[in-house]
């Protein structure tokens, strides 16, 4: 995940520690007895990354025997690379990119999905004309390079007028061209967006009927020789996730001295964004489908991928995740 606003020097600085600090090899157990676990987040702390770190200051990972670390992403870092070179035990990702990543030779494993829909969105000003997908035809779209989900777009609704440009992190071109539109987390931007004086409506890329699980993972060779270990990270994960979901409030107060890029009102906006789009537990509201994962969704995300010349080479879809952790 990643913020609608740059990250701040001190915040740069302390990321790069927090990973220098976390590659240097798998630590023994402690003198407790805990097992150390090292979770690479896929961006600096986020209320997107909040169960993990409810996990983590509520004791679930403790309870469960697990000394857990958690690493923000180091500039221009790959979660893939560090996972696949042992640098991290898990990551954090979406399930489209397991496949992409296994189809050229990563042995990437799903273990348990972090979000059932995926928050990608296209925002637009409130006076725009585009109100479904097949409006984009004629647009130039702000997206991130190598974009799938719009590859899959104008595939799916025949455009073919449709121009890419770069995605920024930043919203001041929009804010600048009420014709412009941009990719962006609906969790993010559209409060940025809204602060700023600008209305907005937002377009939900799952709802073009593309729509990856964001997943943790590890590699198949950690999975094998730990699925203990696999199983109560997982476990305690969602149990973090659960928690975070009914009160976020003592996880946003410790994101905030994490990130000084985050301010009050944007982590408090985010967590219920998170909490009523039911990203996290689908919409249920027992929250039974936290974690969860089914074959279907992984076939038909396979498929597509296949079907826009995406993957590397074959692949069987069922070696890059299992369904045995989170039941």
């Amino acid at each position: 995940m990643r913020s609608g606003k740059s990250i701040p020097r001190a915040a740069l600085v302390v990321t790069l520690a927090l990973f220098v600090n976390g590659c240097q090899g798998r630590q023994q157990p402690t003198a407790n007895g805990l097992t150390p676990v090292r979770l690479q987040l896929d961006w600096y702390p986020q209320p997107e990354h909040g169960g993990f770190y409810a996990a983590q200051s509520l004791g679930y990972y403790k309870a469960e025997g697990l000394d857990v670390t958690i690493l923000p992403l180091p500039q221009y870092g790959s979660v893939a690379q560090l996972v696949s070179t042992g640098k991290a035990d898990f990551g954090l990702g979406s399930s489209d990119q397991i496949l992409e990543w296994d189809s050229n030779g990563l042995p990437l494993l799903a273990v348990a999905a972090t979000m059932q829909h995926d928050p990608q969105a296209v925002m637009v000003h409130k006076d725009s004309s585009i109100r479904t997908f097949n409006d984009l035809e004629g647009h130039t779209v702000a997206a991130q390079p190598g974009a799938v989900w719009l590859k899959f777009v104008i595939s799916r609704f025949h455009l073919h007028n449709v121009r890419q440009i770069p995605a920024t992190l930043s919203i001041a071109n929009f804010l600048a061209d009420p014709g412009y539109v941009q990719q962006i987390f609906i969790t993010s931007e559209p409060f940025f967006a809204r602060q700023a004086g600008a209305d907005v409506r937002t377009l939900l890329i799952s709802s073009s009927g593309y729509d990856p699980y964001r997943v943790q993972f590890t590699t198949r060779g950690f999975a094998a020789q730990h699925p203990d270990v696999v199983a109560k990270f997982v476990r305690a994960s969602i149990r973090g996730w659960q928690q975070y979901l009914h009160d976020p409030a003592p996880t946003n107060a410790l994101l905030l001295t994490l990130n000084p890029a985050l301010n009050p009102a944007q982590v408090a906006y985010t967590a219920e964004a998170l909490r009523d789009g039911g990203f996290i537990d689908g919409g249920d509201s027992r929250s039974a489908q936290t974690g969860r994962m089914t074959a279907s969704r992984w076939t038909e995300s396979y498929e597509q991928l296949n079907s826009l010349d995406i993957l590397d080479g074959p692949l069987e879809p069922s070696i890059a995740y299992s369904l045995q952790f989170a039941q």
